[in-house]
């Protein structure tokens, strides 16, 4: 992937001078974050990203954004790059409802799919731990919630519908037991009933929509005051999504990524709508969701996302707030599936927007964009870092996403040195086949 600008690849003075004067420095939680609170607290939605899933600084000044608008601005749910099952959980155990007995860490260690330091490490715990006190200080009405957008679940969501049929209409429980035997004999092992979808046209695609207008039917007039009705909603989406996700992820075009994207998207809306027309809420995921599509390359292969999504349906409501980092460790995997590892982050390219930052300033920033962004670097291409949950920093090159910063996102977090993320516990063996999806930050 072209890293930038090759005719202009290096820092123009007046692209330095422009950098530092939209930057204010990071330090402490409170001072340097008030523009961005401020730039963030009229909104509906804020979405706040990272430039890999393994970054110490990105998770703890999310979190510290996060809850500087709860407390002081009443956003009241957060939506996260995660399972919805694995997160559901997570939503009953900091609302004070499930698993009481449970401390953050023991609740994390639940998480069992590839790559599990995403959500269980050491920052998330301590959030989550914030949270739950910060929910048990108020009225259920008042109680922020955490929720999983993401549509990789498809077996786990199954189950959890099973649950919920057998629990409230067990006269219902056929109807999911034929999607369930559709998927029996590919033994929980999404790519190779990608497959067979490719070798023979057929596939359990009208088993799992029969199966989501069956639970819509049976939780008419049960969401808005149930909210185990509302999981198995979105448990049945999840599953008629995931199903789409994986027969078209296996003709190796970029229509999976926008199944997923409109998917989580789609979530978003939901949860807004669940918790009602005043309700704020937080979006976490990798830059490649958070930041507008339109200003990165992947619009011209016909690719949108959270961002761009967001923005077009929510005009004017809608903060998006990117993280970037010049150089220094990552938590990450060598190939897909396999154990954890740290990785040093070599210097950014030469010309990248990283390289450019790195060249203006010296300490971590804030840089708020505003709405005048017609200066010399707010507009310009350049490369612009993406690490995913795979990693190889020999080959860094391909790692970079051409972008215009200042119409990708509206701030942006910088750090001239990172940390690994600190996971909780150490990547298990997989005891079921991993599936290589598209992965955050290509």
């Amino acid at each position: 992937m072209n890293v930038g600008n090759e005719r202009r690849p290096y820092a123009h003075a007046s692209e330095l001078e422009e950098i530092r004067a939209l930057a204010r420095p990071l330090e402490t939680v409170s001072g340097p974050l008030d523009d961005l609170v401020e730039l963030c607290s009229p909104a509906r939605f804020v979405c706040l990203g990272e430039a890999s899933h393994g970054t110490q600084e990105y998770y703890q000044w999310r979190a510290a954004l996060s809850r500087r608008l709860i407390e002081e601005h009443t956003f009241s749910w957060i939506g996260v790059e995660g399972d919805w099952p694995d997160c559901w959980r997570i939503n009953c155990w900091v609302r004070g409802q499930t698993d009481q007995d449970l401390d953050a860490r023991q609740l994390l260690a639940g998480f069992e799919r590839w790559p599990t330091w995403m959500w269980a490490n050491q920052v998330v715990a301590e959030f989550l731990t914030w949270l739950r006190d910060w929910n048990l200080a108020r009225a259920e009405n008042q109680r922020t919630g955490f929720y999983g957008l993401d549509v990789y679940s498809l077996w786990d969501s199954l189950r959890e519908i099973f649950g919920w049929l057998d629990a409230n209409t067990p006269e219902a429980v056929p109807a999911a037991l034929k999607a369930w035997q559709c998927f029996v004999p590919f033994r929980e092992d999404p790519q190779r009933y990608a497959a067979s979808t490719r070798l023979v046209p057929q596939s359990c695609e009208a088993d799992v929509v029969a199966l989501l207008a069956e639970v819509h039917r049976q939780t008419l007039g049960r969401v808005e005051d149930d909210p185990a009705a509302f999981d198995a909603v979105q448990n049945a989406i999840v599953a008629a999504n995931a199903e789409r996700y994986y027969r078209t992820m296996i003709r190796g075009d970029q229509q999976s990524w926008n199944i997923r994207d409109h998917h989580m998207s789609d979530t978003i809306d939901r949860l807004a709508r669940h918790h009602g027309p005043g309700s704020k809420g937080l979006v976490w995921a990798h830059n490649t969701h958070i930041g507008d599509a339109r200003a990165t390359d992947m619009a011209l292969g016909g690719m949108v996302n959270i961002g761009q999504l967001m923005r077009r349906r929510h005009h004017g409501s809608v903060v998006l707030v990117g993280f970037a980092s010049y150089q220094g460790s990552v938590t990450a995997a060598r190939s897909w599936g396999s154990p954890e590892q740290v990785m040093n982050v070599p210097e950014a390219m030469p010309g990248s927007h990283e390289d450019l930052l790195h060249s203006a300033l010296q300490s971590p920033s804030t840089l708020i964009f505003g709405a005048d962004r017609a200066g010399r670097w707010l507009p310009s291409w350049r490369g612009h870092r993406a690490i995913g949950v795979v990693y190889d920093p020999h080959r860094e090159r391909g790692n970079y996403v051409p972008t215009a910063m200042g119409q990708r996102y509206d701030a942006l977090l910088w750090f001239p040195r990172t940390t690994a993320l600190e996971p909780l516990h150490h990547e298990h063996v997989p005891t079921e086949p991993e599936l290589e999806t598209e992965p955050t930050g290509f």
